[in-house]
């Protein structure tokens, strides 16, 4: 697939690692899933990660848990090692996620904590600094592809707070073919995806509905939208027409070759990895489908 950001698949969330296997083995094994799959990006499914706030927390300085109570300063990478490893155990590009730090900084800040921090806004330019040096580090290892997720931009921080930390994380000078995606969930302020410069927006489809669309239609052109098409929550996949009606309807509003599919949040309610694993094959197989072998 060409550098222009049109993955046709990338899922993000975690897989699930399989019972007595070490980490490092579980990734390896997991690279390969996803390469025998086909698909065009790649993680490390997220087995070094032990909540969505570790990835900061655990290498940043100023947290007690994951509540910010002194200065932040950071003692090692986020994720730059980790994914830069990764990219060495296949030619598949891999990617790097980030959770965004608007979502840290609402979750973080506690100012009967002793935070050092005036507000959560405060807290959250502090932590789109530390993103944005790790963003600018993850480029300098190779990888082109950066995802930061934030599965809740309608709570915690003020629409222009948000949108404020996370610009500031991701304004950075990129070399030709890099692209930051964000990943978000509903609801979320529309203004939320007109304003944060993401070269592309991560949002969940799984229902095709005028909310779902209003979203879509919110992304600013020139900007390309990868949508969540599988509910992680379903008990069962979802038949392909449904989906393939979904997408018509997107495409209705943004040029097919603009969107991108993938499963919605991750993989959420499918717990098991043979259940990851045919969510994987069923979006690999709608966006076949869609746009046929190119990858």
């Amino acid at each position: 697939m060409a550098d222009t950001g049109r993955f046709r698949i990338d899922h993000h969330g975690s897989l699930v690692r399989p019972p007595g296997l070490a980490v490092p083995d579980a990734i390896a094994d997991a690279v390969r899933t996803q390469r025998k799959l086909g698909l065009s990006a790649v993680t490390d499914g997220e087995f070094r990660r032990s909540g969505p706030l570790s990835v900061v927390v655990d290498a940043v300085r100023g947290f007690r848990g994951t509540t910010a109570v002194g200065d932040l300063e950071p003692h090692r990478t986020l994720v730059a090692d980790d994914v830069a490893a990764l990219a060495t155990l296949t030619s598949i590009p891999a990617k790097a996620t980030l959770p965004a730090p608007s979502f840290v900084a609402a979750r973080a800040f506690d100012p009967a904590a002793g935070s050092p921090f005036r507000s959560a806004r405060e807290l959250g330019e502090a932590l789109a600094l530390i993103v944005r040096d790790e963003i600018t580090r993850i480029i300098d290892r190779g990888i082109r592809y950066i995802q930061l997720s934030n599965p809740a931009y309608g709570e915690g921080l003020a629409p222009a707070d948000a949108i404020a930390v996370d610009s500031l994380a991701i304004g950075v000078e990129k070399p030709a073919g890099v692209r930051i995606a964000v990943s978000t969930t509903l609801p979320v302020p529309p203004r939320v995806l007109a304003e944060i410069p993401a070269d592309r927006w991560l949002l969940p489809f799984t229902r095709g509905d005028e909310a779902e669309l209003d979203l879509l239609r919110a992304v600013p052109e020139g900007r390309d939208v990868c949508l969540g098409i599988v509910d992680p929550a379903a008990p069962a996949l979802e038949e392909v027409g449904p989906i393939l009606d979904r997408i018509d309807a997107a495409a209705a509003i943004r040029d097919i070759e603009c969107l991108a599919v993938s499963p919605s949040a991750g993989f959420g309610g499918r717990t098991d990895a043979e259940a990851q694993r045919a969510t994987l094959i069923h979006v690999e197989t709608i966006a076949r489908m869609v746009w046929g072998n190119e990858l």
